[in-house]
C-alpha cells in the first residue's frame, strides 16, 4: 500500500491538484443551500389557500464568491498529470464542480437554477418514467404496524445511535425544521440532521439508519481518509451511485417495501413534470388528485422536487438502485462503490488505482451488504424488471 508520502513523491502534480481542490470545494455543498429556510411557514400558507397559491420559499445566501471559485478551479494545471486515464478524470471533476458551483449560485432564481440542474443531474428518461410507472401499478399491501408513525425525533436520534454502535466513527447530530427529508447526512461536516418535528416509524427507522448511516456516513468516513479527497468531496455525477446504494442497503436489510418504491416512484413523477413545466401547485395536483396521494406526502415530495426551481435529484434514486442492483447481481463485491463519494461509472478507474496503491482499504464496511435479509418476492420481482 502506497503512503501519502509516496504518493506526493511518485505524482507530485496529481497529489498538489487534488488537495488545491479539495481547499476549494470542501465547504461547499448543495444540501447546505438548496432546503428553504421558511418550509413550514409556507406548507401551512399552501395548505390554507386550498393548493392554489404556489410556495414563495427563501434560501439561505451563499457565502462564497462563486465566480472567483471558479476562475480557481479551471486554473488548475490538470495537463501535468501524468496518466492519461487520471488526467481525464481530473478534467471532469473540475467541470463537475463547476456545474454544482453554477447550481448553488442560481438557487431560488426560476429556470435559470433549472438549466444548471439539468446540466449536473439531467431529467428522466421516458424508461425511467415506464419504470415508475411500473411500481406504481402494483397493488398496496396489507398495512403494516411497522409502518405508523409513532417515534419523536429524540427517539429516533437514540435508535440511530445505538445502530452506530456497530461503526468505529462518530459524527454529530442536529435536530432542524429546515430540512425536506426526515433525515440526511451532511458530507463536509460529518453531520446528521434529522427533522425536529417528524414521527418517524419503525420501519423508516430501519430504512433510514441503513440508508443514512449504513452508506452515507460509510462513504463519507471511507472517503475521508483515502490520501486523495477527491474520495471525499465527490465524484462527478455521484449522487446516482450514493442514492442507489444507499436504497440499495435498505433492500439488502430487510427493510426495503412497495411503500418505499411507491415513494421513490412518485419521485420520478414530480421530477419528470418539471420537463413539462409544471408549477408546484401542477405537481401537487398530479400526485394528490390524479394519483391520490394523501396532501402530506405530495406536499413534501413536490417540496422537494420544486425547491430552488426545480431540483430533479430525486429520479437518481431509482436509477441508482437498478444500476447497483445489477453491479451486484455481476460482482456481488460492493467495497469498491464504498471507498468513498464515487461513481458506479468509475469502478475500473478505482481499481486501477487500487491495483497502483493509491488509495487505501476502506476501514468501514456495510454490514447489511454481507447477506441479503430480503424477503418479499414482489421486490425481487421489480428489481428484476427495471428496465
Amino acid at each position: 500500500m502506497i503512503s501519502t508520502e509516496a504518493l506526493i513523491e511518485a505524482y507530485p502534480n496529481l497529489y498538489k491538484i487534488d488537495r488545491e481542490l479539495h481547499r476549494l470545494v470542501q465547504r461547499i455543498e448543495m444540501l447546505d443551500y438548496i432546503n428553504p429556510i421558511n418550509i413550514e411557514q409556507e406548507k401551512r400558507n399552501f395548505f390554507a389557500s386550498k393548493y392554489n397559491v404556489n410556495p414563495n420559499f427563501k434560501y439561505r445566501k451563499i457565502d462564497f464568491n462563486a465566480h472567483k471559485l471558479q476562475q480557481a478551479l479551471f486554473s488548475q494545471d490538470i495537463d501535468s498529470i501524468r496518466d492519461e486515464d487520471t488526467r481525464k478524470f481530473y478534467r471532469e471533476v473540475i467541470y463537475d464542480y463547476s456545474g454544482l458551483i453554477q447550481c448553488i449560485e442560481t438557487i431560488g432564481k426560476g429556470e435559470k437554477f433549472y438549466f444548471n440542474v439539468l446540466k449536473s443531474f439531467g431529467t428522466p428518461t421516458d424508461k425511467d418514467v415506464e419504470n415508475a410507472r411500473f411500481i406504481l401499478h402494483f397493488k398496496d399491501e396489507p398495512f403494516n404496524q411497522e409502518l405508523f408513525p409513532v417515534f419523536n425525533a429524540d427517539e429516533a436520534l437514540q435508535y440511530f445511535q445505538e445502530f452506530s454502535k456497530r461503526f468505529e466513527f462518530t459524527y454529530q447530530v442536529k435536530m432542524s425544521n429546515k430540512i425536506s427529508a426526515a433525515a440526511m447526512v451532511q458530507n463536509n461536516t460529518q453531520t446528521l440532521f434529522l427533522k425536529k418535528n417528524h414521527r418517524f416509524s419503525a420501519n423508516q427507522l430501519k430504512v433510514l439508519a441503513n440508508h443514512e448511516i449504513g452508506v452515507h456516513m460509510v462513504t463519507t468516513f471511507n472517503g475521508i481518509v483515502q490520501p486523495l479527497k477527491v474520495f471525499h468531496n465527490g465524484f462527478p455525477k455521484n449522487v446516482e451511485t450514493q442514492e442507489g446504494l444507499a436504497v440499495f442497503s435498505e433492500y439488502m436489510s430487510g427493510c426495503l417495501t412497495l411503500y418505499r418504491l411507491k415513494e421513490l416512484s412518485y419521485r420520478v413523477i414530480a421530477a419528470d413534470s418539471l420537463r413539462k413545466g409544471f408549477n408546484f401547485c401542477d405537481t401537487f395536483d398530479l400526485l394528490h388528485n390524479q394519483y391520490k396521494l394523501n396532501r402530506e406526502e405530495s406536499y413534501n415530495i413536490c417540496l422537494r422536487a420544486h425547491r430552488g426551481g426545480g431540483f430533479t435529484k430525486d429520479y437518481t434514486y431509482l436509477t441508482g438502485l437498478k444500476k447497483v442492483y445489477t453491479y451486484y447481481k455481476k460482482k456481488k463485491d460492493l467495497n469498491v462503490l464504498l471507498s468513498g463519494k464515487v461513481n458506479i461509472g468509475n469502478a475500473d478507474l478505482i481499481t486501477t488505482w487500487k491495483e497502483k496503491g493509491w488509495i487505501a482499504e476502506n476501514p468501514y464496511h456495510n454490514f447489511a451488504f454481507e447477506v441479503c435479509n430480503n424477503e418479499s418476492r414482489t421486490i425481487d420481482f421489480i428489481l428484476e424488471n427495471l428496465k
